[in-house]
């Protein structure tokens, strides 16, 4: 039984299209009423996930840029970071599609945070160590373009 309640503005005469209509009671909305429901459990993982690659991607640039002495160290650094800030938004994208894209849709985000663990973590390491992890970071790497392969196939795969 859909609960009718009024957005923040309606006291402001917002159009009728500003009324929310809510699941139940004690489903929370803009206003901050109580929530009985939360988000699904994989959605909440991507959503943390995509907090913490993005987090640390951030972390690593500003490492980076004040505490790698060596330019061409900076370089590859730089070049990891890029990699896994494009891959923090893509595991968001993961959280606001799983729902609708299902297994396909989870498989892209495992896919995508193993391969930022394999290629960003091969990609630092060379740089900030010297030492070449060998295939480590070309594994990666195709985790993450099958990453986005599962992702496009969840879109298109027929409900």
């Amino acid at each position: 039984n859909p609960v009718r309640t009024t957005s923040v503005y309606s006291e402001s005469k917002a159009p009728a299209a500003a009324t929310i209509l809510l699941p139940n009671k004690n489903h929370q909305d803009m206003t901050g009423a109580t929530a009985s429901r939360s988000l699904p459990p994989m959605q909440r993982i991507w959503i943390a996930l995509a907090s913490l690659t993005g987090l640390t991607a951030v972390a690593m640039a500003a490492f980076a840029a004040h505490g790698v002495p060596d330019p061409a160290a900076a370089h590859i650094v730089a070049s990891g970071v890029q990699m896994q800030g494009w891959h923090a938004l893509a595991l968001f994208g993961v959280a606001l599609w799983s729902p609708r894209g299902g297994w396909l849709a989870n498989a892209a985000g495992a896919a995508f945070t193993a391969g930022i663990v394999l290629f960003c973590g091969a990609v630092y390491t060379h740089a900030l160590t010297g030492h070449s992890l060998g295939s480590v970071a070309p594994t990666g790497g195709t985790l993450l373009m099958v990453g986005w392969l599962l992702l496009g196939a969840s879109a298109l795969r027929p409900r």
